[in-house]
């Protein structure tokens, strides 16, 4: 007998820019997942997708199951607003908005709307990354002394970018602040700062929950290409875990980018949630303003 037809997951997504593209070609080889159709006020080229010019065009036209947001940052809340509303799930590209405060009323909206809302922290579908924090998690570190976190990208995205973007630690690191969350189950206490003027590389220094203390070092250019390594440090037993790192940094992101959609997909609860988001973008928010220690937001760990 033939096996049964398992039909596709139909996503829509919004934002045809680098960040939709690289979507695109991640979810290619999904077997669970299809891009059904896509909304950006230019065309995506592929003219085997439904395209159209804004996102409630898409939703009226129906057919989807749940919707991708990779637009600009700036454009997170007014579209979560708009998805909710019509009770499709959500899957939004980090930070899910400028500001905590921005991230707090999208959660409030989906609640609202009682659909679910999940942040695109990607790190966490990462194999090498989910064993490492599968050893924090059986204790085989013993107590957490430190934790460093790298991501230095080999070439700065566009000025346009970088000029809505809310600066380097809002736009990049997010992404470490989740990830040490994520890795260690602590909260994030404090957070100091510095960066270059140009903002070019910035560095912070976070102090936990449980005491130990976090590096984050974050930087716009590097001569090897895109990377990405994250230490532990504990009284056990230390380890580095270069993750994403060259020559095959490209297929390690796109596979990442793979399992998380299709972990969203099947109702999977391993990625962020809207609080977690909330936590990495108040200590952001923290490190970009370079202020001296101060509590940050203490959303539980998961």
């Amino acid at each position: 007998m033939p096996p049964s037809h398992v039909p596709h997951f139909r996503l829509g997504l919004v934002g045809a820019g680098r960040m939709g593209r690289t979507h695109l070609r991640a979810l290619a080889v999904s077997d669970t997942i299809r891009i059904a159709a896509v909304a950006d006020p230019v065309a995506t080229g592929q003219a085997s997708l439904p395209h159209y010019a804004d996102v409630t065009a898409m939703l009226n036209a129906g057919n989807l199951d749940g919707v991708l947001i990779a637009a600009s940052t700036p454009y997170h809340l007014p579209l979560i607003e708009t998805i909710a509303a019509a009770g499709l799930p959500i899957l939004c590209e980090k930070p899910c908005g400028l500001t905590a405060t921005q991230t707090r009323a999208a959660a409030a909206v989906a609640k609202r709307h009682n659909v679910r809302l999940q942040v695109a922290y990607w790190r966490r579908f990462v194999p090498a990354l989910q064993h490492l924090r599968q050893r924090v998690v059986t204790g085989e570190f013993g107590e957490i002394y430190c934790v460093n976190c790298y991501q230095w990208d080999g070439e700065p995205p566009s000025a346009q970018f970088q000029a809505s973007s809310g600066g380097i630690f809002i736009d990049m690191g997010v992404h470490e602040f989740d990830q040490i969350r994520w890795l260690t189950g602590q909260n994030i206490v404090s957070v100091i700062a510095a960066s270059q003027a140009n903002e070019e590389a910035a560095q912070a220094l976070a102090t936990l929950s449980n005491g130990a203390t976090a590096l984050v070092s974050l930087g716009r250019r590097h001569p090897l290409g895109d990377n990405c390594r994250a230490e532990i440090f504990g009284s056990r037993d230390a380890q580095e875990c270069r993750f994403l790192w060259p020559p095959e940094s490209e297929a390690v992101f796109l596979n990442a980018l793979r399992r998380q959609a299709e972990s969203f997909a099947q109702g999977g609860t391993a990625g962020a949630s809207a609080g977690d988001a909330i936590a990495a973008l108040a200590a952001a928010e923290k490190a970009q303003a370079g202020d001296q220690p101060s509590r940050a937001a203490g959303e539980t760990a998961r």
